[in-house]
């Protein structure tokens, strides 16, 4: 079984360029990092992880693309992932041209984990109604996949809508960078991987099992096999047992949660998973 990373980066954080350069060294196999544009300073909407206070991680994301095309330019096989990116929250035609890119500058190394978001403050500053968070990803993501793939792409949807139209580079992977979407398992994310996404990102590793007759019932109607959609168990603390749990599940790959913290801190980490490296 493959073994990726992720971390929440920050301006404090280790820089993702040195982290990508030892990652790629010791042998995981990707590395993926999460969005926010920023968290506006009145917020009513809860913590994802509970409680009153939001770690500080959060106001102190970097953009991911531009981290993602830095650990490009000094890595040659690691596989780069947004994980996950806030797509509803962006233009889809500009977000399309950044994707691509990347995976051009990267040789096709890219993987675009999706989110529908939490964070209702957030969305409202880039005019996002929260209840049409779900269904503009779903017209993002197909907008974006025609951007990728056709010459003269076309998009007309509820949120999307653009004639027939130019868009170079496309990307490298085609027809485009692999599509997962995040989040728990339930009828409305599995009919979304279904329909337009190369796998699932289980956050946290949880719930696989339960989940999936509710993703093979999503895979009858949209005519897909389900064997050929990956579930890559994402933000995992990793023990043999677990890592062991997921491989007779025939999972290929998990992605380790790494600190949110600086350079000795997180690559002593790194060193510790390396024992799980098969």
């Amino acid at each position: 079984m493959r073994l990726g990373l992720t971390l929440h980066l920050t301006d404090r954080s280790i820089d993702i360029r040195e982290l990508a350069v030892e990652a790629e060294q010791r042998g995981f196999s990707s590395i993926w990092i999460p969005e926010h544009t920023h968290i506006p300073t009145s917020r009513a909407t809860p913590p994802p992880g509970g409680g009153s206070e939001l770690d500080d991680e959060y106001p102190r994301s970097p953009d991911p693309w531009v981290s993602l095309a830095a650990a490009a330019a000094v890595t040659d096989r690691i596989r780069l992932g947004a994980g996950v990116a806030l797509v509803a929250q962006h233009d889809p035609i500009v977000l399309a041209k950044v994707v691509a890119s990347v995976d051009a500058l990267s040789a096709g190394r890219v993987d675009m984990g999706v989110g529908y978001g939490w964070n209702r403050e957030e969305m409202a500053h880039h005019g996002v109604e929260y209840s049409t968070r779900r269904a503009r990803l779903r017209e993002h993501v197909l907008a974006m996949k025609a951007l990728w793939t056709d010459d003269e792409a076309e998009f007309h949807g509820d949120f999307v809508d653009f004639s027939p139209s130019w868009s170079w580079p496309k990307p490298v992977q085609q027809p485009g960078p692999p599509v997962f979407v995040g989040g728990s398992g339930g009828p409305r994310l599995m009919d979304h991987v279904a329909e337009f996404a190369a796998g699932w990102l289980p956050i946290g590793g949880a719930g696989i099992r339960r989940a999936l007759d509710e993703l093979r019932s999503a895979c009858d109607r949209h005519q897909r096999d389900p064997d050929d959609v990956a579930i890559i168990p994402f933000g995992t603390l990793p023990d043999e047992g677990k890592l062991s749990y997921y491989s007779d599940m025939g999972i290929a790959e998990a992605v380790l949660r790494l600190p949110s913290a600086g350079r000795d801190e997180v690559l002593s980490v790194l060193d510790d998973y390396t024992r799980f490296l098969g």
